[in-house]
């Protein structure tokens, strides 16, 4: 696989709203365990819509993961045009720092938001440009807006080799109780 689209819930699904929730850093740290494999395997770009939330929590594992391997590119490919522009200033500024280190920024559109068409014509180019998606999904949860995006992989999956990797909420909850254990020792 060369390149790989990582997405997932926005942070208000998983009731996050502010980048100092304690689950973030977990949510890290499994982003990084199932791509640190890759990227060994020969993983060269991760892209994702960047959208506040798992998307952009992905592209700041990446950016530490390319100090290592800084074969690695990141790539953010947007629906339209500034779509932070509503954000609060403190979401605002930690988006553009990631997009700063991206290699790669741009929009489907290059006007501001318009229409929901925006946002289908933006997941089809980026499950165009890539082999195979890391997902955070998880089927017990609120279904949320990776559950589109689930759908179309699965399609994928089922019809070509493109390859399909879940992160559900279990294995976040392993990573924190076995980090809770290993404090506790």
């Amino acid at each position: 696989m060369k390149t790989l689209l990582v997405t997932g819930y926005r942070a208000h699904e998983l009731g996050i709203f502010d980048n100092k929730h304690p689950g973030i850093p977990y949510i890290k740290k499994a982003l990084a365990a199932r791509l640190l494999p890759l990227v060994e395997e020969g993983l060269e770009w991760v892209i994702t819509p960047g959208q506040y939330g798992v998307d952009l929590w992905a592209c700041e594992v990446v950016l530490e993961l390319k100090r290592q391997y800084p074969n690695l590119k990141l790539g953010i490919i947007t629906a339209h045009a500034a779509p932070e522009e509503k954000w609060k200033e403190d979401k605002q500024n930690e988006y553009r720092r990631i997009v700063a280190g991206a290699d790669y920024y741009g929009a489907v559109s290059n006007a501001p938001y318009d229409g929901s068409w925006q946002f289908r014509a933006r997941d089809d180019l980026l499950f165009r440009k890539s082999d195979g998606i890391l997902l955070f999904y998880d089927e017990e949860a609120a279904e949320g807006s990776p559950k589109f995006m689930k759908e179309k992989a699965l399609k994928l999956h089922a019809e070509s080799d493109y390859g399909l990797l879940l992160i559900h909420a279990d294995e976040i909850q392993n990573i924190a109780d076995e980090e809770a254990r290993s404090e506790y020792e």
